[in-house]
């Protein structure tokens, strides 16, 4: 230390993004999965490494892993569409990807172990890629447009990746895509 203070050459801590992540059952239909909360987490912060908000600060969302059956209904209240689907996300704000609750993301039993058995994919990396794609609609990504739907892929192939999934959308065979 010199007379005038700590030396200025000591680097200040590097502050960065921090995610929360609460993982909430609703009914029975995940009992008999093998899914642990943990694999659902792991999957959120892989999206949130990827895509990453520029502001340094804390971050918290909700995964709630639900059945067809009240998916159905929240697409039905929120989209319109009176049938279940297999992901849906609900930001917390007019601003996705605003520092505090991001927002939330539920899943489908039914309608993801259909799909992982259609595509004949462990149900945990379905439910994985379910979770990533969600967490990137609450970080402000969409699919709405060719250029967005790429970059949002990427981040989706990036992410998966970085957890020892295969790729999704790579050719004959692939998942068609995410419900819109």
């Amino acid at each position: 230390m010199t007379e005038d203070g700590p030396s200025r050459s000591i680097a200040e801590p590097t502050k960065r993004a921090a995610l929360a992540v609460e993982v909430v059952h609703h009914g029975s239909a995940w009992a008999d999965a093998a899914i642990s909360d943990a694999t659902v987490e792991l999957a959120a912060h892989a999206a949130f490494a990827e895509a990453t908000p520029k502001m340094p600060a804390s971050y918290e969302l909700t995964i709630v892993l639900t059945d067809d059956a009240e998916m159905r209904s929240l697409n039905r209240q929120w989209r319109g569409k009176d049938a279940p689907t297999n992901v849906l996300s609900f930001p917390a704000g007019d601003t996705p990807g605003r520092p505090g609750p991001l927002g939330d993301v539920a899943i489908a039993y039914e309608t993801a172990a259909t799909e992982a058995d259609d595509e004949a994919i462990a149900l945990a990396d379905h439910v994985s890629r379910l979770v990533v794609h969600g967490v990137l609609h609450l970080l402000g990504f969409d699919h709405m447009q060719d250029d967005e739907a790429e970059r949002m892929e990427g981040l989706e192939r990036q992410a998966l990746a970085s957890l020892g999934i295969a790729d999704p959308y790579r050719g004959e065979g692939a998942l068609a895509g995410i419900s819109p």
